[in-house]
């Protein structure tokens, strides 16, 4: 007998309940938003709705590898202490059968509304599949109801291949549009549906292509006017690596440009990658009662090592972060200010010459933020610095941060960070403000996210240290260079 909805969500959650009792904690994170156990990729359904942060990610309860995508859900009253929810959507419909792929949530007529791909597979052998749009909607927030007559768009454009998923739907005036990731003749591509009521879509064409060098396939687009601009946030598949550039196995990155909403014409600049760091995918937007565009990505990386997974779950999500267009037209992110109801335990440290390798000896731990300011003035001779993190005692584990003043670059090294993958990463600084460079830190047990100069790099890094490696160096290679401030917080755990 086929199982209905509700019955496979209990089911679902029933499975992922008995698999939280087998977690372990080695490297579960304290501050990040994670499922109770098991697998989860893409952040979905990003909104504020009734007063509340809402956020679903795909999710896999019977797992801690990837296998028929359901739709975890947690929520939140300020985007810091999140609440872990039911599982909202479970696969297995006629239109859903082998998986609720990625989409989005919005508000329509006071009902928490999902728009989500239903994946199909027509024959496993032959990799064979086809993807359709589908809704479901909630009163509370909580339990999810599939709309009866899904899909809401069955079939995708006629010169497209298979790969039609990940809608994002918005509303502007009287219409909702929706950007879907699509693939058409091998190059990925970036296409726009409008409708008056949610449940009938009209196809209005192409938003952006990739002209070869962009790869073949365009996931996860989100689409938003930000500080006068448009932009097409999206996660391209098969970006060749360039110098440091594209360095990952799939990347994340934007257009920005002007949007006409009559002639649905988006005419862009180059693509730039958003997050320098090796985790960063799938990211998704919403915008926020304050005004603010929040942004939050899935803090891994396909076919990557994970070590979690022996723990019994696999994955994370990114803290959430403001993005802003700065005075070169470039996208920033930042901590939302909201992450300072975390801090506990300040030590501050002020005006010290670093020369070779210091032992921060006050400040210890594995769930810590750190804000670092150094000074590029004339009496800097050090040709690198910055900061160890996660050191261990004897100093041979550790993830080495730094800036390079001969290259113009920050760096992330994680060769010497303990368990699962290594690797370098590199991003050139394209502005120094004030002769300074400041390092803002949130290390989270088994992650990092540095912020340089308020949000102009970011880099991103899952690491798997020995929980033992709680240590913290600052240091200088090839002369002294000039620490103005250091502040660190013990930050608390949001999960206890």
């Amino acid at each position: 007998m086929v199982k209905n909805h509700k019955e496979r969500l209990k089911e679902a959650q029933s499975a992922l309940e008995k698999a939280r009792e087998q977690v372990k904690d080695r490297y579960r994170l304290n501050y990040h938003i994670m499922a109770p156990a098991n697998w989860i990729n893409d952040p979905n359904g990003l909104i504020q709705w009734k007063g509340e942060y809402h956020v679903f990610y795909q999710h896999h309860p019977y797992d801690s590898k990837g296998g028929p995508i359901h739709w975890g859900h947690v929520k939140s009253k300020d985007l810091v202490y999140w609440e872990h929810l039911p599982i909202a959507l479970a696969p297995g419909d006629e239109f859903d059968k082998n998986g609720c792929f990625s989409g989005s949530a919005v508000d329509h007529d006071g009902r928490l509304t999902l728009i989500y791909t239903g994946h199909n597979v027509l024959d496993e052998v032959a990799d064979t599949f086809k993807k359709v749009q589908c809704l479901a909607e909630s009163q509370d927030g909580i339990h999810f109801s599939k709309w009866e007559h899904n899909p809401i768009i069955s079939v995708s454009p006629e010169d497209s291949s298979p790969h039609f998923r990940d809608p994002k739907v918005w509303r502007f005036r009287d219409k909702w549009y929706m950007v879907l990731g699509n693939q058409t003749n091998g190059l990925g591509r970036v296409i726009l549906y409008n409708s008056e009521d949610l449940k009938n879509w009209r196809y209005q064409g192409v938003l952006a292509q990739s002209d070869g060098k962009l790869g073949y396939m365009f996931e996860c687009p989100d689409f938003f006017e930000l500080d006068g601009k448009f932009v097409l946030l999206f996660s391209p598949q098969g970006i060749k690596p360039e110098g440091d550039l594209y360095q990952n196995l799939y990347q994340n990155g934007y257009l920005t440009g002007e949007f006409d909403y009559e002639t649905k014409q988006f005419h862009h600049g180059e693509f730039i990658e958003l997050d320098k760091g090796f985790d960063f995918y799938a990211a998704q937007s919403f915008l926020d009662d304050k005004g603010r565009r929040i942004v939050i990505g899935w803090m891994n990386m396909w076919e990557s090592k994970m070590p979690e997974q022996e723990d019994g779950w696999a994955g994370a999500l990114t803290i959430p972060r403001e993005l802003k267009v700065n005075s070169e037209g470039f996208l920033t992110m930042e901590p939302i200010e909201e992450l300072q109801k975390l801090r506990k335990d300040r030590v501050s440290i002020s005006y010290s010459t670093i020369k070779g390798i210091k032992r921060l000896e006050n400040i210890k731990g594995d769930s810590l933020e750190i804000v670092a300011e150094f000074d590029l003035n004339e009496k800097r001779t050090a040709n690198r610095f910055g900061l160890n993190v996660r050191c261990s005692e004897d100093g041979s584990e550790k993830t080495l941060i730094y800036f390079d003043v001969e290259e113009n670059k920050m760096i992330l090294d994680r060769n010497y960070s303990g368990q699962g993958e290594g690797g370098i990463r590199k991003a050139k600084l394209n502005r120094i403000d004030d002769n300074k460079i400041k390092m803002h830190f949130f290390i989270d047990r088994s992650s990092i996210e540095l912020f340089v100069n308020n949000g102009e790099i970011v880099m991103t890094s899952r690491i798997y240290p020995d929980p033992e490696s709680k240590f913290f160096e600052v240091f200088s290679e090839g002369g002294e260079v000039k620490l103005i401030t250091l502040d660190s917080w013990t930050l608390d755990n949001i999960w206890n």
